[in-house]
């Protein structure tokens, strides 16, 4: 995955190979073409933030900000710094800054290139959970405000679920899957949806906010569901767009509709598939309004309901988390 990354920013040079982003081609050999790094419009940033240690972070940021030219600038610096919340660090010098602060003040000084592209090679790897959950939320503002693609290498589920739309699944070298995040991530053929974090996402809208309840209600092509929405946590609106993950263990499956349960998302839906998750327990692949989900049962429950592919259900589904 490094390697891939490598080569999009010219760092190493495939033999044969070509490289290219839309109608800008950084490499192609078949004819005799090589942009070395500086003119590919890349921001890098890796797992550890490469500052320079003797200069402060505003210098740091100059310093991208030099590589180019005053017409071909798209961002604004004080965008960046806006963006990655880093005003008040801009006197300090990387040894009297954080782990996640070094990382915001790398991918504020990516950004001041003005790439076309960002290329993120798993950049919290290197941070306790606490920094790795303080950072996830400025990933994301990224993504909203700023209309650069970026390439985001991770092993890690949750950052998949958080920020990912599409997926490029690498094994040994080899694409072993491409496609929707949510799509790759409840295939039963894939590792992503082994373990117990294997889950389905869901996009929605909000509907109703019962406030009494301390409850959302989202939209989504397969129906409302609810999903708790605790004091303290950021206000939400009607109409407002959500990412929901469903844990697969969270899902339990019916032939009739319950009426008399506590269990609040009760949503129809088809079979898709099923897979041996073990020796007990096996996975489901359920679809609900063209939207994929998973339900993890024991191979006895499938038994005894004769899951089968085509088969109509009913998904129980115990929690919703909102991905935030």
């Amino acid at each position: 995955k490094t390697t891939l990354l490598r080569a999009i920013a010219g760092l190493v040079r495939p033999s044969p190979g070509r490289v290219a982003l839309g109608e800008h081609v950084w490499q192609d050999d078949a004819r005799g073409l090589w942009l070395p790094p500086h003119r590919r419009a890349v921001g890098v940033v890796f797992q550890e933030a490469s500052l320079f240690t003797h200069l402060s972070v505003r210098q740091n940021l100059d310093f991208g900000l030099k590589r180019v030219p005053p017409a071909e600038r798209r961002i604004a610096l004080d965008q960046a710094v806006a963006l990655l919340g880093i005003g008040p660090l801009m006197d300090r010098k990387p040894a009297h800054l954080s782990g996640g602060e070094r990382q915001r003040v790398a991918i504020a000084r990516a950004l001041a290139t003005s790439p076309r592209l960002l290329l993120m090679d798993e950049p919290l790897a290197s941070l306790d959970a606490a920094r790795k959950a303080e950072l996830l939320p400025y990933f994301e503002r990224l993504q909203c405000e700023l209309a650069i693609p970026m390439l985001y290498v991770t092993h890690s589920l949750d950052e998949l679920a958080r920020l990912a739309d599409e997926v490029l699944l690498l094994e040994a070298g080899c694409v072993h899957a491409r496609g929707p995040v949510a799509e790759l991530m409840t295939r039963l053929d894939l590792a992503l949806t082994r373990g117990d974090a294997a889950s389905a996402l869901v996009d929605g809208v909000v509907d109703t906010v019962d406030d009494p309840y301390h409850l959302l209600h989202v939209r989504f092509a397969g129906g409302v569901v609810q999903c708790i929405h605790a004091p303290g946590s950021p206000a939400r609106h009607p109409g407002e767009r959500l990412r929901l993950r469903v844990q697969a263990r969270d899902v339990s499956l019916t032939l009739t509709p319950a009426t008399d349960t506590s269990i609040l998302n009760v949503l129809p839906a088809r079979v898709q598939a099923l897979a041996d998750d073990g020796p007990a327990q096996m996975l489901v692949a359920l679809e609900a309004g063209g939207v994929p989900l998973l339900a993890r049962v024991t191979r006895k429950s499938a038994q005894l309901l004769a899951l089968a592919p085509g088969l109509p259900v009913f998904a129980q589904i115990k929690g919703v988390a909102v991905l935030d």
